[in-house]
């Protein structure tokens, strides 16, 4: 065995001991406050660490290309821990489909949401039948709903052990398991042969990466020729500017708050997709569409733009007096010690990064759906 073989299954073992201890029983429960609290203070106190050590004391009028650098360096670790602390609060205040989305008059939220995936899926033509890549994937809200949306087989990947945890329940409890499949891995160096797969998808995820060209380039080596790749890509807007400190900070709780190291303006995202060989077919931010309502709306806590009942439980937990309930509630746990310490840091920095996405979103410095088609020339 190669010495890098040997340090990748080393290092599968480490993440799912880590997955195990922290999580514990919590991975096959319907997700709830217990998914949140009940988890153990040690590993959760090593994810917090590892995790808050990339942005306490960091503020952005003191923030460094250096600070920049070590964030992306450990890009992986970075996210991988960012999920073991979001991902149950995710699900608890979101949905099992993490992302954003466009609404329509008297669509209820859920229905939005599926509508973006399905938008997504018919861009880049996925048929029944085909072998499909979805590149980080989550705990597979998408990939469940595209594969019940085209029939199409769908390969989840992913790098966090607790997600992949979940998404496989979640299949076999829609009875998708003969579509779905869900692979551990880093999405800038795939476990997957040249030419596999017929189209590719990422929604809001390849963000992550250190640098975009280099997850372009993998997702173009696994394509096969003639296939299209799609992508929902967060990007900084032209209107963006470093030398502002208030738009710095922004981004800055952006980034802290959804476990990115680096975002990078609209141009590079395009620069990029050429650079990995692809022929670009389409490209558009869709949140500068003319919709009747914005796309950071269910954060920014206007119930005024509430289409369903059956969503206002949904809807409540994102406004600031359902963040003051459920926070509150996480702290008062963490204090009498029936939730691990950090619980309430956690959900507070998810907060800030809720802030900052909708103070960007309403400068326009920010997309968190800029929408990139490419596809793998045939020859």
């Amino acid at each position: 065995m190669s010495n890098k073989i040997q340090l990748e299954q080393e290092n599968k073992e480490r993440d799912a001991a880590f997955n195990k201890a922290m999580h514990g029983k919590t991975a096959a429960q319907a997700n709830g406050i217990a998914t949140i609290l009940f988890k153990d203070p040690e590993a959760k106190k090593a994810a917090l660490d590892e995790y808050f050590k990339h942005f306490d004391g960091k503020k952005a009028e003191n923030e460094t290309e250096a600070d920049r650098k070590a964030r992306t360096a450990e890009y992986a670790t970075l996210t991988r821990h960012y999920y073991n602390l979001a991902t149950d609060i995710y699900e608890y205040g979101w949905g099992q489909s993490f992302h954003f989305c466009r609404f329509s008059v008297g669509e209820p939220f859920h229905q939005a949401i599926a509508r973006h995936e399905h938008y997504l899926a018919h861009q880049i033509n996925i048929q029944e039948g085909m072998n499909v890549l979805d590149v980080g994937c989550g705990v597979g809200g998408p990939a469940r709903e595209i594969a019940k949306f085209t029939g199409a087989n769908i390969v989840g990947l992913n790098n966090n052990d607790y997600q992949i945890e979940r998404a496989t329940q979640y299949a076999a409890k829609e009875k998708l398991s003969n579509q779905l499949t869900y692979v551990k891995g880093d999405f800038m160096q795939m476990p997957f042969p040249d030419n596999t797969f017929d189209a590719v998808y990422a929604i809001e995820a390849t963000v992550h990466a250190p640098k975009l060209e280099g997850v372009y380039s993998e997702i173009f080596r696994v394509l096969k020729p003639g296939g299209t790749f799609g992508v929902y890509e967060w990007l900084m807007t032209d209107d963006y500017d470093n030398n502002n400190a208030e738009h710095r900070k922004i981004r800055l709780a952006i980034e802290l708050g959804n476990g990115i190291s680096n975002m990078v303006p609209i141009q590079e995202g395009l620069d990029a997709m050429k650079a990995a060989g692809f022929d670009l077919l389409k490209h558009e931010d869709m949140a500068q569409r003319p919709d009747p309502m914005p796309w950071y709306w269910p954060l920014s806590g206007e119930v005024k733009y509430l289409q369903s009942m059956g969503d206002a439980f949904t809807i409540f937990r994102m406004t600031k007096i359902g963040q003051f309930f459920t926070h509150g509630f996480a702290g008062l746990m963490e204090k009498l010690r029936f939730a691990p310490a950090g619980t309430q840091k956690t959900a507070n920095a998810l907060s800030e990064g809720a802030d900052g996405l909708v103070a960007g979103a309403r400068l326009n410095l920010f997309t968190p759906m800029y929408l990139m088609v490419g596809r793998k020339p045939a020859n």
